[in-house]
Order: C-alpha cells, then sequence, then structure tokens
C-alpha cells in the first residue's frame, strides 16, 4: 500500500512538472532564423531576481565558421567577448499569456532590440518577438524546446 501511495504522489509530482514546463519559457531552447530557417543555437532562459534572463550555451556553426566567435558588434562590456556564455535576453516579466518589457541582443549584428515572447503549442514553442519602438516594427523568431 505504501509503495502504490508512493508511485501515485511521483506520477502526480511528474505531471505537475510537465503541466508547469508548459506554461513557463524556464529551460533550454533550440533557436531557429527566421530568415533563414537554420538552427543557431541553445539558449537556457531562467529566473533571476524576478525577470527571465536567457544566456546562449552552444552555437551551431558550420565547418568555415569559427566555432567560439566573440561577439565584435557588441556594445559596452559584451564588446569582443565569447557569445557562448553570452546573456542576450535580459528584463522580462510576466505579463498576462506574455512575458514583456525585456530586451534582446542579436550578437551577429550587435543591436538591441526591445522584446517580448509568449509560449504557443502547449509550450513546444517560443514566440520572440524583436521589435524597435512599437512591436508592429520588429521580427519573431520561433524556438523550440528542448527536452
Amino acid at each position: 500500500m505504501k509503495l502504490t501511495s508512493f508511485i501515485a504522489a511521483l506520477l502526480l509530482g511528474c505531471i505537475s512538472l510537465t503541466a508547469l514546463a508548459g506554461d513557463s519559457p524556464i529551460g533550454l531552447w533550440r533557436t531557429v532564423d527566421d530568415k533563414s530557417g537554420r538552427e543557431k543555437s541553445l539558449v537556457r532562459i531562467a529566473e533571476v531576481n524576478g525577470e527571465l534572463r536567457g544566456t546562449i550555451e552552444k552555437l551551431f556553426r558550420e565547418p568555415d565558421e569559427d566555432p567560439n566567435p566573440n561577439c565584435e558588434k557588441c556594445p559596452g562590456e559584451k564588446k569582443n567577448k565569447p557569445v557562448i556564455g553570452m546573456t542576450i535576453l535580459t528584463g522580462l516579466k510576466k505579463d498576462n499569456n506574455q512575458w514583456t518589457g525585456g530586451e534582446i541582443l542579436d550578437p551577429q549584428n550587435g543591436k538591441i532590440y526591445r522584446c517580448k515572447m509568449w509560449l504557443e503549442d502547449k509550450g513546444r514553442e517560443l514566440h520572440v518577438r524583436g521589435f524597435i519602438g512599437v512591436a508592429l516594427l520588429g521580427r519573431t523568431q520561433i524556438w523550440i524546446r528542448e527536452n
């Protein structure tokens, strides 16, 4: 009887964690370039001091590309620092079914954009919109949740 109760509690805990994963962007995401359709990186999103931050963990590079490039065009303290390990997503806070008020850095061109994001497809897709001024003037990438 105790074993049955333990297994039931364990299954309930796993189900709860799965449900939470679908409601939160916290975790590991495979980024996909919206123009080329090419996989670009793995970004880990975590909550730090009540806001979401995303850090690049891995880059998917072509054989002729530097496997561990520095961000030559990044502003400020990120200039010429390694892209792997760089925090590119900051300041996002929950706002109904979206996370808003943040910024995203594009290490390829060194530009910082305002950012918002939301989950789709039962939490398997993260729609990340970078924009200047208003959200209508921007681009959306769809990132895929890694298991």
